[in-house]
C-alpha cells in the first residue's frame, strides 16, 4: 500500500511532481474539472438560494471511479491543484466526490521545483472556502446569463446565438470600435522636409517661433514660395485612411538648391527604464506582439512551461520578485556581462485589484537558458521571451544621448534634425536591440546645400481595430475580468461568430455582432455597462476574501436582472426592413439569417417560401465565378461554383456525377501549394485541408499516412 497520494489537475504537472517526491508517494491527475453544472438546462435552484446542482461531468466517470480506488489504497491524500478560485473549486469538488474529509490536506506552491514541492507537503492547509465561493458565484451568475438570456436571443434575433456577462461586453467593445472607424472624418495636413548635403534630413518644425501646421495645399505653395521655390514635380499616390476609406494625397517636390544655416545643436540626456516582469496580462500582450502568437496559444504554451517546471505559475497580476530570483539574476547578469549591468530591483504592483499571491512570471533557474533545459519550438520561444525580460527587469536603464540639430535657410523658419545615440546600453543589451547611430560630423554656423524639398499632403487615419493584444490591454484597464481568463474570452467570441479576424490578424465584429449588441445595450443596460462589469469583478474579489456573502450578492443581482429579462421576452422582434414588398404574398421583404449567412424572405417565411440573394451575396457569388469556373478540374472536366444549405463550395461540372468538392478559400490555397512530394511516404503529394479555420498541409492519402504540415493561416 502506498503511503501518500497526491491528486493534481493535470497529467504533466503530475509527472514532474512525481520526480521531486519519490517512492513515498503516488501523484495522479484529476485531468481538469470532475464536476460541473450539466449543459442541458440551468440547473441552479433559484428559489433555494440559488442552490447549485453539480454532476459527475461527461466522460469523467472513469476517472472518478479511478481516484475512488486509489484513495482507499493510501493512508493519506493530499489535493495540489493550482492556487486560484477555479483550481480551489476542482479541489473541493474532489473532496465532494471522493467522500474525503473536510480537513483533507491542501498544498499549494507557485513553482514546480524540488525545493518549492517539499516546503508544501510539509506546510499543508485545508479548503479555503472563500476562493470556492468567488468561484461558484462566478459560475453560477455565468449559468444565469447565458442560460436565461441566450435563449431570448434566439426568439427575438436568430437561433443559435449566446450570451455572456463578459463576452457580450467585449464584444461590445469591438463594436464600438469599428464604428467609431466606420464613422472617422480624417483630417488634412502638410509635412515638410528637406534632404541636404551629408545626408541630413531636415523636418519643418516652426514659422516665427509657432508650430507648424499647414492645413491646405496654398499654405504650402506660398510657404514655399517665400522659399523662393517656384516649380515642383507633383506626384499623388493613395493613403489608406481606414479599413473603409482612402484618399488621394499630393506630394510636391522641387529640386531647388537652398542654403541651409546650423544655428544651434542642443544636446541632453534621457534614460530608457527596463519594463517590469512579466504578469499574466503583459506577457500575453508582448507574445501576441512580438511572436505573432494568439492570446491562447501563448497561456498554453505558458502552462507547459509551467507543468514541466520552467517557470512560476502563469495566472498572476504580482510584478515582485522572490528575494531569491533577484539574487540569481545579479549572479546571471554578472556573469553574461559585467557588475556595471547589474541593477538588483523589487517592483511593486500599481493595480489597485492585483491578487499578490503569486510572483511575477519567471524561470525558475535563471541559470539556465532555452537551449541548457532542451526546449524547441514554441516552448522555447516563450521561455526565451520570459528568461529575457525577467534578467532584463534587474538590469540598468539605458542611457541614451539626444543630439538636435536645428537649421534655417531664412532665419524665420526652423528645421529640425533629430540623432539618438545610445551611450550606455543597460538592460536593452538582452532585451531590446538599439539602433546603432552614428552622429554627423557638424559645427555650428555651418551651411549645407538642399538637395530635394517634398511638401507631402497626409490626412489622419481612424483608430487602429483591436489585436488580441489591445484587447487584452483595453479589458485590464477597464478592469473588465481577470487577465488568466481573457485567453477564453477572445476565443469564445471568434468561435462564436461573434468577431471574425482579417488577414493582418485584426479583430472585426460580423454583422450579427452588431444586431446582439445594440440589442443588449437596450434591454440589459447594466450588464453591457463597462464600469458595472468591473464593479462585479471587484465584488467577485471581495468574495475571494471573505468581505463579502456570495448568496446575498448573487440574490443583488437577481432583483434587478429578473425585471429587465421579463421586459426583454415582452419585447418585439428584432427586424431589419428591406423595404421592399414579397412578390409572391405582398409582405415586406425583411432581412434574416441562416447559419452562415444573411438573406431576404418574405416576413410570412416560412408560410411564405420567397427568398433571394442580398446584394453582397450576389457580388461574392458573381466574383467566385469570375476567379474559378472553367478551371480544369482535379477529377476531371471543368469547375463550376454550387451552392448547399450551407455555402458555397467549388464543384466538378459532372456533379453528382464526379463527386469531387472544395471550399474556394482551400483550393486557392492549393494552387499555391499543390505538387508537393509527402516526405513521409514518399509516393503521394501534399494538399490543402481546413479543419474549423484553419488550415494545414497533409498527404493526399491522409489518415492513412499521418503526415501533417501546419501552414500557420488562419
Amino acid at each position: 500500500m502506498w503511503k501518500n497520494l497526491v491528486i493534481v489537475e493535470s497529467p504533466a504537472k503530475a509527472k514532474t511532481i512525481k520526480k521531486y517526491l519519490g517512492k513515498d508517494f503516488d501523484v495522479v491527475a484529476s485531468i481538469w474539472h470532475i464536476e460541473d453544472l450539466p449543459e442541458n438546462k440551468l440547473w441552479v435552484d433559484i428559489d433555494n438560494n440559488f442552490q447549485p446542482e453539480y454532476t459527475i461531468m461527461k466522460g469523467k466517470k472513469k476517472v472518478v471511479n479511478e481516484l475512488k480506488k486509489l484513495v482507499k489504497n493510501h493512508d493519506r491524500v493530499y489535493l495540489a491543484t493550482d492556487e486560484d478560485r477555479e483550481w480551489e473549486a476542482i479541489a473541493w469538488h474532489l473532496i465532494r466526490t471522493l467522500k474525503l474529509p473536510e480537513n483533507t490536506p491542501r498544498i499549494t506552491f507557485h513553482e514546480i521545483t524540488k525545493q518549492a514541492i517539499q516546503s508544501a507537503i510539509k506546510n499543508p492547509r485545508t479548503i479555503n472556502l472563500n476562493l470556492v465561493n468567488a468561484q461558484q458565484w462566478r459560475r453560477i451568475l455565468d449559468r444565469l446569463v447565458g442560460y436565461k438570456i441566450s435563449p431570448i436571443l434566439w426568439k427575438k434575433i436568430k437561433q443559435g446565438l449566446s450570451a455572456g456577462r463578459v463576452q457580450s461586453v467585449a464584444v461590445k467593445l469591438i463594436v464600438e470600435k469599428e464604428n467609431e472607424i466606420k464613422n472617422f472624418v480624417p483630417k488634412q495636413s502638410w509635412d515638410i522636409k528637406a534632404l541636404l548635403e551629408k545626408n541630413i534630413i531636415v523636418n519643418l518644425e516652426s514659422i516665427a517661433d509657432k508650430k507648424v501646421n499647414f492645413s491646405s495645399k496654398k499654405e504650402v505653395i506660398d510657404f514655399l514660395k517665400n522659399l523662393h521655390i517656384e516649380k515642383f514635380n507633383v506626384e499623388t499616390k493613395v493613403q489608406k485612411v481606414s479599413p473603409y476609406l482612402e484618399k488621394n494625397i499630393e506630394i510636391l517636390s522641387s529640386n531647388s538648391k537652398i542654403n541651409f544655416k546650423l544655428l544651434d545643436i542642443k544636446k541632453s540626456k534621457t534614460k530608457k527604464q527596463p519594463p517590469a516582469p512579466f504578469i499574466t496580462s503583459t506577457l500575453q500582450q508582448e507574445a501576441s506582439s512580438k511572436l505573432g502568437w494568439w492570446v491562447k496559444q501563448v497561456m498554453q504554451v505558458a502552462q507547459k512551461l509551467y507543468e514541466n517546471g520552467y517557470i512560476t505559475y502563469m495566472r498572476t497580476d504580482d510584478v515582485s520578485l522572490s528575494p531569491i530570483a533577484i539574487k540569481q539574476a545579479e549572479k546571471v547578469i554578472t556573469s553574461l556581462f559585467w557588475k556595471d549591468y547589474s541593477n538588483p530591483t523589487q517592483y511593486k504592483t500599481k493595480n489597485k485589484n492585483a491578487q499578490e499571491a503569486h510572483e511575477a512570471i519567471r524561470p525558475t533557474d535563471l541559470s539556465k537558458t532555452a537551449s541548457d533545459l532542451g526546449l524547441s519550438g514554441m516552448e522555447a520561444k516563450l521561455y526565451d521571451l520570459i528568461w529575457k525580460r525577467t534578467l532584463a527587469s534587474q538590469m540598468k536603464p539605458a542611457e541614451i544621448s539626444v543630439t538636435k540639430y536645428i537649421f534655417s535657410p531664412d532665419n524665420i523658419s526652423k528645421w529640425i534634425a533629430k540623432w539618438e545615440v545610445i551611450s550606455f546600453d543597460g538592460f536593452m543589451k538582452i532585451y531590446w536591440q538599439p539602433k546603432d547611430n552614428v552622429l554627423p560630423d557638424l559645427s555650428k554656423n555651418e551651411i549645407l546645400l538642399s538637395e530635394k524639398i517634398v511638401a507631402e499632403q497626409k490626412f489622419s487615419k481612424a483608430p487602429a481595430r483591436y489585436t488580441e493584444s489591445s484587447l487584452v490591454k483595453t479589458l485590464e484597464k477597464l478592469g473588465i475580468w481577470r487577465p488568466s481568463t481573457y485567453a477564453a474570452i477572445i476565443s469564445t467570441i471568434i468561435q462564436r461568430w461573434y468577431v471574425e479576424k482579417t488577414e493582418d490578424k485584426k479583430l472585426k465584429p460580423t454583422e450579427i455582432a452588431y444586431l446582439v449588441v445594440n440589442y443588449l445595450n437596450e434591454k440589459f443596460p447594466n450588464m453591457m455597462d463597462y464600469k458595472f462589469t468591473a464593479k462585479m469583478e471587484d465584488d467577485l474579489d471581495k468574495i475571494a476574501l471573505g468581505k463579502l456573502d456570495y448568496i446575498k450578492m448573487l440574490s443583488k443581482f437577481w432583483k434587478w436582472f429578473l425585471p429587465q429579462l421579463e421586459k426583454a421576452e415582452n419585447s418585439e422582434k428584432v427586424v431589419q426592413k428591406v423595404w421592399k414588398k414579397c412578390p409572391e404574398c405582398g409582405g415586406e421583404l425583411v432581412y434574416k439569417f441562416g447559419k452562415f449567412w444573411k438573406f431576404i424572405a418574405c416576413e410570412n417565411y416560412p408560410k411564405c417560401k420567397y427568398t433571394e440573394q442580398t446584394e453582397d451575396e450576389k457580388s461574392y457569388e458573381e466574383d467566385l465565378k469570375k476567379k474559378f469556373e472553367w478551371k480544369p478540374c482535379p477529377a476531371g472536366w471543368t469547375i463550376v461554383v454550387k451552392k448547399s444549405k450551407n455555402w458555397y463550395f467549388l464543384a466538378s461540372s459532372e456533379y453528382p456525377k464526379v463527386k469531387w468538392t472544395m471550399a474556394p478559400d482551400v483550393f486557392e490555397l492549393n494552387e499555391k501549394y499543390w505538387g508537393q512530394k509527402c516526405d513521409k511516404c514518399e509516393e503521394w503529394t501534399m494538399v490543402v485541408r481546413k479543419w474549423k479555420r484553419w488550415y494545414f498541409l497533409a498527404c493526399d492519402k491522409y489518415p492513412k499516412c499521418k503526415n501533417i504540415k501546419s501552414l500557420k493561416i488562419k
